[in-house]
């Protein structure tokens, strides 16, 4: 009988993080973070430490939008617990008629620890320059 991995499949736990927030389901979202989690957002030059400062950062970032939609146009496992994404957000601004969407496409680079992840960064940069940077820490992680 073969054995089974006991490693989680983190692009599926990813998928799964990205469910919830279109969901805007926190609590689930939150479940997935370890209780020390960084999330480091650079474009806005800031990080929030913590699990209730993050919550506090998507429920404002999320309550901005009537409606939106998160999906992942790619999701890779760099191995050592990294996984490279690149979404698109479509949300329609609270407040805003019906059919003015703003969209966007962002990188995010999470960093997972035994099943939780313990660090997103949204870089500034282009998604290829922040993959070849999330591609270093994975080696570097190694």
């Amino acid at each position: 009988m073969a054995e089974e991995s006991t490693t989680p499949d983190l692009v599926e736990l990813t998928h799964r993080y990205l469910e919830a927030a279109n969901r805007r389901d926190f609590d689930a979202i939150l479940s997935f973070l370890a209780p020390d989690v960084v999330w480091e957002a650079v474009s806005l030059g800031t990080t929030f430490e913590g699990v209730a400062a993050i919550r506090a950062f998507l429920e404002d970032w999320l309550g901005v939008y009537e409606e939106h939609e998160i999906e992942p146009e790619e999701i890779l496992d760099l191995g050592n617990g990294v996984v490279f994404v690149v979404t698109r957000l479509t949300g329609r601004p609270v407040g805003s008629s019906p059919g003015s969407t703003l969209t966007r496409r962002r990188p995010l680079v999470f960093t997972w620890v035994e099943g939780l992840v313990a660090r997103v960064t949204a870089p500034s940069s282009e998604a290829t320059e922040a993959r070849a940077a999330a591609e270093r820490l994975a080696a570097s992680r190694g």
